[in-house]
């Protein structure tokens, strides 16, 4: 579940008023209510659809699992989140954008940044012809010994 440290404050609808309006996205009930619940204490989080609904819904906030996903594809196609996939059935939504790796702790499902200094990619295979490498996602699957 969502990690939320405090009640959605005037300060947290403010960020996400502003997180919003940065992208241009038009700031419905809804999408405010949920960019506040992922950027509102100012840090940076990996969550789930179903995390932040459950996190929506401890609030007291009156939206729905498929609004939730909806919003979230609105904020990925926005460039406020980028969706990781982590296997074929999970996917976080990250509030930092800029290109990093990732921790998947296997044991708990949880999702945390990894240290980009300590990546070295050598050298990538070539694409096929007529396409380009856009990007490269790297999560690194960790279990506890």
């Amino acid at each position: 579940m969502m990690e939320i440290t405090a009640p959605l404050s005037d300060t947290a609808l403010q960020r996400g008023t502003r997180w919003l309006s940065h992208a241009g996205v038009r700031p419905t009930r809804q999408r405010l209510a949920l960019a506040a619940l992922l950027v509102g204490d100012g840090r940076d989080r990996h969550v789930t659809a179903e995390g932040l609904y459950a996190a929506a819904q401890s609030e007291g906030e009156a939206v729905s699992l498929a609004t939730v996903y909806n919003t979230l594809r609105a904020f990925c196609a926005a460039g406020l989140v980028q969706e990781v996939t982590v296997d074929g059935n999970r996917s976080y939504f990250d509030t930092r954008i800029d290109d990093h790796p990732h921790f998947y702790w296997e044991d708990t499902a949880e999702l945390i940044d990894a240290p980009s200094h300590e990546l070295e990619i050598a050298r990538l295979p070539t694409p096929p012809e007529g396409a380009e490498v856009a990007r490269v996602d790297v999560v690194i699957r960790l279990r506890r010994r």
